[in-house]
């Protein structure tokens, strides 16, 4: 039979990788989201739902993943597991059943993806959990990296699904998870079973919950709202009500920790962060989620909206096209996830996680460099070795993070752990996509009027200066989804209707847009990609201090297809190679020493 501890990993797999996989089908997917439900890109107000679409799905789910874990130590990880897939079925049959269509269907998307974010957020928060108690501290690595491959794999999966089923039916990009949910729900209600210890005289923690959980809340809805145009400016960072939300946002998690001092059974026990394992590769994770969270959606705006078109792809097809020139990205990944896992099972995760960040830092300069109209090989070997840059953070510094805190609170580190990577993917969008608008704010004239000048317009500084003056989400979004939004602002301006009337033929056509944004877009792009540079290197740094390799064995690990397995009671000491690659003698590892 097969032993308990690889069905455990098959099904914690499955739950995340139709997770992750929904993350991004929708991304890759919404020209045929908007034409479907009859909206149009360029409405009012459709701007604020590509963004909870987008963003609803990360925020929710990052609210809830600390709650969740903590949950699961009370009361039983694989029970939560379980309620997770039956959520996110359902989340998923309601989604292809929408009725309706304009603001109305809108709205009903964000509160669906919501519903699916909820059961996302149990499988999420108790997957490496599972794993970890399934596991011997031998093959952790192994088996998370296995599990961070289907995580990002799932990533790019969905933007190729999104584009083969969105050619079909927007419809099926919802239902394509809804057998593998079905499957998923009676495999783990049938085979899983809760081998760690609960903490059934355990309470829950209101106040630290609320507090949490209305702080990432307000903070993440805030920077959503800091997107959008606020009177004369280009985004809405000056708004009172933004940042009054921020400020509140803010001050309640500042007090979060404080609450959790005063509370006798806190939602998590912030003595983990004395660990300097647990610390440094929770922080080291944020940054790195900060840093490339924005990234996928910047490239795909970039293929989409500038070098597809340009190469000759018709608007229509971009969305499928642009997954498939991502694909090397998941191919870095794919190959060197579990192999890193496997490799700091022996060594440890210092060397290979700060490497790994050091890659992608160094990948981040390399495509900073590139022009808009590059030469793919070039492109694909950045992304590929960008890929496997990540590969050899996620997996090690994931077993790292999870190999340091004892068995009774794994859910909660676990959930702690994904819910600073969501928080700083979400966070990431809010960045990126403020960096791009600013900067095409300020460059979008000169761009346009260049091009106009090329063409030969007479007062091309004129209507370029009216041309630059448009909103830059309008640029954004439409190049995001794949669209030459000129026809519809030259025909709503009859300045521009009247001046421009003879090139309409070319303006309106698939390269001249294109090639007007792109030096503004690339411009934007290159300070998103030194960000995304500068927090991959501090990353690297923060890794480096993780310090020698820890492992807390104070639980029982499965090895049977029973469900049984040999144990290590907490407080034993045990000789542990060290993690930074020099051989000498053993790291001593106990639940009670000092980190």
């Amino acid at each position: 039979m097969v032993k308990y501890k690889w069905v455990a990993l098959s099904n914690t797999t499955m739950g995340v990788l139709m997770a992750t996989i929904n993350g991004t089908i929708t991304l890759i997917s919404l020209p045929a989201i908007f034409k479907g439900i009859h909206l149009s890109p360029f409405a009012s107000g459709s701007f604020i739902y590509l963004l909870w679409i987008l963003m609803g799905f990360n925020i929710v789910t990052a609210v809830l993943l600390v709650t969740f874990g903590r949950l699961s130590d009370i009361f039983g990880r694989v029970r939560l597991f379980n309620f997770g897939f039956a959520i996110f079925t359902a989340g998923s049959v309601l989604l292809y059943l929408t009725p309706g269509t304009g603001v109305a269907a809108a709205q009903y998307l964000v509160a669906m993806r919501i519903v699916q974010g909820v059961g996302a957020a149990f499988l999420f928060s108790n997957s490496s959990a599972i794993i970890t108690d399934a596991f011997p501290v031998n093959e952790r690595g192994k088996a998370l990296g296995i599990n961070q491959v289907a995580a990002l794999g799932g990533s790019f999966i969905g933007l190729i699904l999104g584009g083969v089923l969105s050619v079909i039916n927007w419809r099926y990009i919802f239902l394509v998870s809804v057998p593998v949910g079905l499957f998923g729900t009676i495999w783990s209600m049938a085979k899983l079973k809760d081998t760690a210890m609960k903490d059934k005289g355990q309470k829950i923690d209101y106040a630290g919950n609320i507090t949490f959980g209305a702080g990432i809340t307000i903070l993440l809805v805030a920077v959503t709202y800091g997107l959008l145009p606020y009177g004369k400016d280009t985004t809405g960072w000056s708004n009172p009500l933004v940042i009054a939300s921020m400020a509140l946002g803010v001050v309640l998690l500042v007090a979060f920790p404080f609450i959790e001092r005063r509370v006798t059974q806190p939602m998590f026990r912030l003595s983990l962060f004395k660990s300097r394992a647990f610390s440094a590769g929770n922080f080291a994770s944020l940054l790195s989620a900060v840093g490339r969270g924005g990234v996928m959606i910047m490239l795909v705006i970039l293929l989409q909206g500038i070098w597809l078109p340009l190469h000759g792809y018709s608007y229509a097809s971009t969305p499928f096209w642009a997954g498939i020139a991502m694909l090397p990205m998941t191919a870095g990944f794919m190959i060197m996830g579990p192999l890193s896992g496997a490799i700091s099972d022996k060594h440890g995760a210092r060397v290979l996680a700060t490497a790994g960040m050091c890659i992608v830092g160094i990948m981040f300069f390399v495509l900073s460099t590139m022009p808009y109209n590059f030469n793919y090989v070039e492109f694909g070997i950045a992304l590929f070795i960008m890929g496997v840059g990540n590969g050899m953070f996620a997996a090690p510094n994931t077993a790292a993070i999870m190999n340091s805190v004892p068995a009774e609170s794994r859910g909660a580190a676990s959930g702690m752990m994904t819910t600073l990577r969501n928080a700083g993917q979400t966070a990431s969008m809010g960045m990126f996509f403020t960096i791009v608008i600013v900067a095409l704010a300020a460059g979008m004239g000169a761009s346009f009027t260049n091009a106009l000048t090329s063409l030969g317009v007479s007062n091309a500084a004129y209507y370029g200066s009216i041309l630059g003056k448009e909103p830059p989400t309008i640029a954004l979004f439409s190049a995001f989804l794949g669209e030459n939004p000129m026809q519809t602002i030259i025909s709503a301006s009859p300045i521009l209707s009247s001046g421009l009337h003879s090139y309409t033929s070319i303006l309106y056509g698939k390269y001249w847009f294109p090639t007007a944004l792109a030096p503004a877009f690339m411009g934007a792009l290159r300070d998103a990609f030194y960000v995304g540079m500068s927090l991959s290197f501090v990353a690297a740094v923060v890794s480096m201090l993780r310090g020698r390799k820890y492992v807390d064995e104070g639980a029982h690990y499965v090895s049977d297809d029973q469900g049984n397995g040999p144990t290590v009671p907490s407080g034993t000491v045990q000789a542990q190679p060290r993690d930074d690659g020099i051989s000498g003698g053993p790291v001593l590892k106990s639940s009670n020493m000092r980190r």
